[in-house]
């Protein structure tokens, strides 16, 4: 901040408080210089407000209550309806790429795109999360899985910063480890934790077992599975530092420390000992690589919220093909449940990210999977949504055709919600008192930029007018006809996927009242 004096011989307009004091001595005009870092509401991405005024109490120093104007001078905002590359690294560059026969592809971290939340303490830095790590649909010898061309690979969360010039810098990595903190791998889990029998394979194709410089033997050298391994998918940042964070395994949602040690767990497994409460039994029956997708915490940080990406084979993969996906709500402080449903536009569209604006009020990402460069007429949505007038099912008594099924949830004549709604649609869970949560659409990110990206998976919440949209690149990686190659944006393969952020402004983010 900087003084400068300005002494005159004359009074000033009154208007300017006065310039004279009761024995006609001059009175000195000021004007401070005070340096905005980004985020700063007149100058979001930083700047200097010169503010001036009358040194009324003669002690040198402009005060606040002397201010009589200011004007601010902002850097550019070269980041606003942009599409703007976060960095990388690669992780390996020695496999064939199967788009492009005779060269190598790049595996690259990258993958940070999962989900998005902002820095607590710095409004121009935002949280990335990536998922298990590269993989690619495989089938090998014992049957349909994934590759994990890199088996080693730790999720983590990436910490990014908005510069002045225009570019994102990667500010530091926090990586995920078990309670005694080991690193985790992102290798699927056990059936009794929710594994859906997932065979992993390395880049070679062999199964990767525990002992890998041994041949592969399911009874003395078995798979090699994480019960603590993560499909990371959904991301809460706290005030305190920590996170809590969502998966498409269990769906899981564990609590990790500001370093990424897991201090707490949330699943439908009543029998994990790790467990500091229990999901309600139906989230069991998420759908493979479609589990709790979103993750966020109200405002006041008491409640965790969760979204499933798709409708749980609730109570088999024959209600699949549906339009009801669900919201639940655990409050950290008692365990309390709520659960809610959200109705998407299209069935088995992908419900990607959930951010709060206040209690009962929400962002939803809904999108489905297609690629505009293939097909234009793609979804890639923005809602705010309300639950305040929803059902909570988790409330609903028995009744009449009505129970509480401990497996399966809340059932209308002996069916699930979701055979329900399949069969006789929204109207029949109507009727039965059933209301999901009420929407409307805030963003139609294709129609805004004719995004290119498939997968349109994170939100940064920055303020009540601008939203970040970020893409999961899929470390670049992609599969066809059973072989690795690399992930391209274009028909002609010169346009590699990457991590990219959009910021969106002018778009109404508060809270209804």
């Amino acid at each position: 901040m900087k003084n400068v004096l300005v002494t005159s011989g004359l009074c000033l307009s009154v208007l300017l408080l006065s310039a004279c004091n009761s024995d006609d001595k001059d009175i000195s005009s000021l004007t401070t210089q005070t340096t905005l870092i980004g985020g700063d509401s007149h100058c979001w991405m930083g700047g200097t407000r010169t503010d001036s005024g009358l040194d009324s109490n003669d002690n040198g120093k402009l005060d606040s209550n002397e201010v009589v104007d200011s004007s601010y001078s902002c850097n550019a905002d070269l980041f606003t309806d942009k599409a703007v590359h976060l960095p990388f690294t690669v992780l390996r560059a020695d496999l064939d790429n199967g788009a492009m026969p005779g060269t190598k592809f790049e595996i690259r971290n990258g993958g940070y795109g999962s989900d998005a939340a902002p820095n607590p303490n710095n409004p121009i830095q935002f949280y990335a999360l990536t998922d298990r790590g590269p993989n690619a649909d495989y089938t090998g010898s014992l049957g349909k899985g994934k590759m994990f061309p890199t088996p080693d690979y730790t999720p983590r969360i990436g910490l990014f910063e908005l510069q002045t010039n225009g570019t994102i810098t990667k500010v530091k990595d926090i990586l995920f480890k078990r309670p005694d903190g080991s690193l985790i791998t992102g290798l699927p889990n056990s059936s009794s934790l929710g594994g859906t029998g997932e065979i992993p394979y390395d880049a070679a194709g062999e199964v990767i077992h525990q002992d890998m410089s041994q041949p592969y033997n399911a009874q003395t050298n078995p798979i090699k599975l994480d019960d603590y391994g993560l499909d990371s998918e959904g991301l809460a940042a706290m005030d305190d530092g920590s996170f809590w964070v969502s998966d498409e395994y269990g769906p899981h949602i564990v609590h990790y420390s500001a370093e990424g040690v897991e201090i707490a767990r949330i699943n439908p497994f009543a029998d994990d000992k790790r467990n500091l409460y229990s999901l309600p039994a139906e989230f069991a029956h998420r759908r493979a690589n479609r589990g709790m997708e979103g993750l966020t915490i109200t405002p006041d940080q008491s409640t965790l919220v969760g979204i499933m990406q798709s409708t749980i084979s609730n109570p088999d993969k024959s209600v699949n093909n549906n339009t009801l996906t669900r919201i639940v709500t655990i409050n950290l402080a008692t365990g309390a449940i709520g659960q809610y449903l959200y109705q998407q536009e299209i069935a088995q569209n992908s419900n990607s990210a959930i951010v709060a604006l206040s209690n009962s009020q929400f962002l939803v990402l809904e999108r489905d999977g297609k690629f505009f460069n293939i097909d234009t007429d793609v979804m890639k949505h923005v809602y705010k949504i309300d639950i305040s007038g929803a059902t909570d099912l988790e409330t609903v008594t028995a009744q009449a055709d009505i129970a509480q099924d401990a497996a399966l949830g809340l059932t209308i004549k002996g069916r699930t919600l979701e055979q329900v709604a399949l069969s006789d649609g929204w109207e029949a869970l109507a009727a039965n008192g059933i209301i999901p949560a009420t929407k409307s659409l805030v963003l139609d990110m294709a129609a805004k930029t004719q995004y290119p990206h498939d997968k349109m998976e994170g939100l940064w919440l920055i303020d009540n007018k601008r939203l970040g949209v970020l893409n999961d690149d899929d470390f670049a990686t992609w599969s066809n006809n059973n072989t690795l190659e690399q992930k391209y944006l274009d028909s002609v393969q010169s346009d590699i996927d990457g991590n990219t952020l959009y910021i969106v402004d002018d778009l109404s983010l508060s809270a209804d009242k």
